[in-house]
């Protein structure tokens, strides 16, 4: 399996929210999620720049951890 460098949050909150009204929805509902775990938000933002459109490999990884959710099942969604 080959990992992205980088993964659109736009791509990212389609998979994890599909019933989601509409993408900005889903973006507001993770950033919700986020801003809950300050152990989370804080490894987030150690991992790299925040205020993207994209998320790197190791923030990408971080989320999904939190979501416990592998790279193979995200691969898959």
């Amino acid at each position: 399996m080959i990992i992205r460098r980088t993964i659109l949050k736009q791509e990212l909150v389609k998979k994890l929210y599909p019933d989601s009204i509409s993408i900005r929805a889903a973006l507001q509902q993770l950033r919700r999620e986020i801003d809950i775990c300050p152990d989370l938000k804080e490894k987030i933002s150690q991992a790299g720049y925040t205020k993207r459109h994209y998320y790197n490999q190791q923030q990408l990884k971080l989320i999904l951890e939190h979501f416990c959710i592998t790279l193979e099942e995200f691969e898959q969604l």
